[in-house]
C-alpha cells in the first residue's frame, strides 16, 4: 500500500497539464486501473485479511482521488493565470459610449397634439388604414366625379377579376375614423383621430405616406366660435406663444361652410416664426360638418351640429421644429435622426393654458 501510494502521488504531483492528469487518473482509479483491481482481489482474500485490505485500500483510493481533485485545480488556476498575463482587462477604464435611440419627431409632435386635445376633452379615435370606398369618400359626400377620386390622387386596392365592387383604398384621410366613430358613439362626440394617411404624391412638402390628425365635436349648439377657440388654444399651447388665426372662406364636400385656417407669422431670414408679425400661414382646413355627413353617419342633422378639422402631423413638427424638407422624415437616416430627434424619456412639451 505505502508502495502504491507513493508511485501515484508522486505522478500526480508530477503531472503538467489536464491530459496527462486525466490518464493517471484512468491508470490508477479507472475502471481497469490499477488500484481498482487491487480492489477486485478482496474476494480472493480469508475474512481476517479483507478486514485489514479492505479499509486501507478505501483509504487509499480516497486519498488518490482527493490528490487528483485538487491538482486539477492548482492546472486550472496557473492556466487562468497564464491566459490573464496576456488577456486583461482594466475594470478601472470607463466602459464605452453607446448611443441612445432617439424618438422620431412624427412621434413626439403625435404626442404633444394628442395630450393638448385630451386636455381640451377629445379622446382619441382609431381606424382601418385600407378602407371601403363608402367610409373614405361617399359617407363624406365626395362625389364620383372629384379629382380625389381619380387614381392620379389615391392608391386603389386590386380586385379580382369580375368583381364589380368598388375597390378598397389606402384612406386618403382620416376622415373615415370620424363616421366609424359617430356610427358606434352617436351624439354628442369629440374626438380626434390621428394616424397615417396616403395620397400619390411626392414634393419637398408632400409625400405617399404622411400623418394627419383630424378633430370633430358633435353636439347641439357648436358653432364656428368654437372651432376658432378650439383651433388659437391649440397652436397656442402647441407653439408656446399667444397664436391668432385667420380664417378664408373655401370649399370642402364634407363641411359646409368651410374654411382654411392660416395662422399669424413672421419670416425672418428664410425661417418663419409663429405667433408674431403681418405674414400668414396656411396650415389646415375646416368648417360645420355637412348634414349629409352626418346622415351617413346615423346622426340627425336637424338635432345636432358641429365642427370638424384636419391638419398634417409632419407639417406642424416641420413649423415647430424647423425641419426644411418633409421628404427627410422617411429616408431612415439615422444622422437626421440624432439630430431631430427626442431623448426617449423627454415628457412632451405643453406650454400655455387651454
Amino acid at each position: 500500500m505505502d508502495d502504491l501510494k507513493a508511485k501515484w502521488l508522486g505522478a500526480i504531483g508530477e503531472a503538467a497539464d489536464e491530459a496527462s492528469l486525466e490518464d493517471l487518473r484512468v491508470q490508477a482509479v479507472g475502471k481497469k486501473g490499477e488500484i481498482s483491481l487491487k480492489m477486485r482481489e478482496l474476494g480472493k482474500m480469508t475474512p481476517e485479511e479483507r478486514q485489514v485490505a479492505g479499509p486501507a485500500l478505501n483509504a487509499l483510493k480516497d486519498e488518490i482521488n482527493t490528490a487528483l481533485a485538487a491538482k486539477k485545480t492548482a492546472l486550472a488556476d496557473a492556466a487562468l493565470d497564464e491566459r490573464l498575463k496576456t488577456e486583461w482587462l482594466d475594470v478601472t477604464l470607463p466602459g464605452r459610449d453607446r448611443r441612445t435611440g432617439t424618438v422620431h419627431p412624427v412621434s413626439q409632435v403625435w404626442e404633444e397634439v394628442t395630450a393638448i386635445f385630451a386636455d381640451m376633452g377629445f379622446a382619441v379615435a382609431e381606424g382601418p388604414q385600407i378602407e371601403t370606398d363608402w367610409y373614405n369618400f361617399d359617407a363624406l359626400n365626395i362625389p364620383s366625379h372629384h379629382p380625389a377620386r381619380a387614381e392620379m390622387d389615391t392608391f386603389y386596392m386590386h380586385r379580382a377579376e369580375g368583381d364589380d365592387r368598388p375597390p378598397h383604398v389606402l384612406r386618403t384621410h382620416t376622415s373615415p375614423v370620424q363616421i366609424r366613430s359617430m356610427e358606434a358613439q352617436g351624439a354628442p362626440i369629440r374626438t380626434i383621430s390621428p394616424g397615417r394617411v396616403y395620397r400619390a404624391d411626392y414634393d419637398q412638402t408632400h409625400t405617399p405616406m404622411f400623418h394627419q390628425v383630424e378633430g370633430l365635436a358633435i353636439d347641439r349648439d357648436i358653432s364656428m366660435a368654437n372651432l376658432k377657440w378650439v383651433l388659437e388654444e391649440f397652436f397656442s399651447a402647441y407653439f408656446g406663444t399667444s397664436v391668432k388665426t385667420r380664417f378664408r372662406a373655401s370649399h370642402f364636400p364634407f363641411t359646409e361652410p368651410s374654411a382654411e385656417v392660416d395662422i399669424q407669422c413672421s419670416w425672418e431670414g428664410g425661417t418663419v416664426k409663429v405667433g408674431e408679425g403681418d405674414d400668414w400661414l396656411e396650415v389646415l382646413g375646416s368648417g360645420m360638418v355637412h348634414p349629409k355627413v352626418l346622415s351617413a353617419a346615423g346622426v340627425d342633422p336637424a338635432e345636432w351640429q358641429g365642427f370638424a378639422f384636419g391638419m398634417g402631423i409632419d407639417r406642424i413638427a416641420m413649423l415647430k421644429y424647423g425641419i426644411p424638407d418633409l421628404r427627410a422624415f422617411f429616408d431612415s437616416d439615422l444622422r437626421w435622426l440624432r439630430h431631430y430627434g427626442f431623448p426617449a424619456l423627454q415628457v412632451p412639451t405643453i406650454r400655455g393654458g387651454v
